[in-house]
């Protein structure tokens, strides 16, 4: 978000980056990874420059369909081409998610700031940005705050034993009201702005399960040691790998198709 004030090229090159470290850390804890998936790995990260090609130069047809489309065919067809057929089949679905989860999904963020300026809305694409990772990082904080302090009922014992009915619901209440506060960042009216509000608390609460599933299948506390006391980079990123692209076809579709 720092960079997104200083010059939109950085913001892209920097959430470039972020996507780069999200795709090593989830591919580098990725068990019986085969080593005829390495040279394929490495189609995986030369998608990160050109997916950001995209959003910055505001292409949204190749930018939507590239990953999710081509890559999703171009990965496997490379791993037939290996002709190594044991365990190929996890190799064509992990892969792919990987790039979806990290590359696809934080993209979207990116993009923010390629969409076309409106009338009466100083704050732009790096007003939409700031909302929505600052509304993703408090819902995290005040669904764990609440959790602590009040959390009674957990959800998922087996899954994310912290994780409580009470965190969730007065995490994404919080949320509403931070979103409320922070209307001024977007062209949204209030009804607006409580409908993604509401779904960048719930997505982002499905976000950080998902990815603490999979820690918690590999059998691993943290994704890396990127940042110190904290984890990896997923660790603090993944409720945004599920809010980031909600919230983006959310404001296309109340800004520039609803209106």
């Amino acid at each position: 978000t720092t960079a997104a004030l200083v010059h939109p090229l950085i913001s892209f090159a920097a959430f470039a980056f972020l996507s780069f470290a999200a795709l090593r850390e989830l591919s580098s804890i990725s068990k019986n990874a085969r080593i005829e998936d390495r040279s394929v790995i490495f189609w995986a990260y030369l998608a990160i420059p050109v997916q950001y090609l995209f959003a910055y130069m505001g292409w949204f047809a190749p930018f939507v369909v590239f990953i999710p489309v081509f890559m999703f065919t171009w990965i496997p067809f490379l791993l037939v081409l290996k002709g190594h057929t044991q365990d190929i089949a996890r190799s064509m679905s992990v892969i792919p998610t990987h790039l979806m989860l990290t590359v696809f999904s934080i993209s979207h963020l990116a993009y923010l700031l390629s969409l076309p300026e409106l009338p009466h809305f100083n704050a732009g694409g790096r007003g939409l940005l700031l909302f929505v990772v600052f509304l993703t990082e408090m819902n995290d904080v005040f669904q764990f705050t609440w959790g602590k302090l009040l959390g009674k009922t957990r959800l998922f014992p087996k899954t994310s034993p912290n994780k409580t009915l009470e965190g969730f619901i007065l995490g994404v209440l919080t949320t509403l009201i931070f979103g409320i506060v922070l209307r001024f960042l977007t062209p949204f009216s209030y009804s607006q702005t409580l409908i993604v509000s509401g779904m960048i608390g719930i997505t982002g609460f499905l976000g950080d399960l998902t990815l603490s599933a999979i820690k918690r299948k590999i059998g691993i506390k943290d994704y890396g040691l990127a940042l110190p006391g904290h984890g990896g980079v997923l660790d603090r990123i993944d409720s945004l790998l599920f809010s980031a692209p909600i919230f983006y076809y959310l404001v296309v579709y109340l800004i520039f198709i609803y209106e």
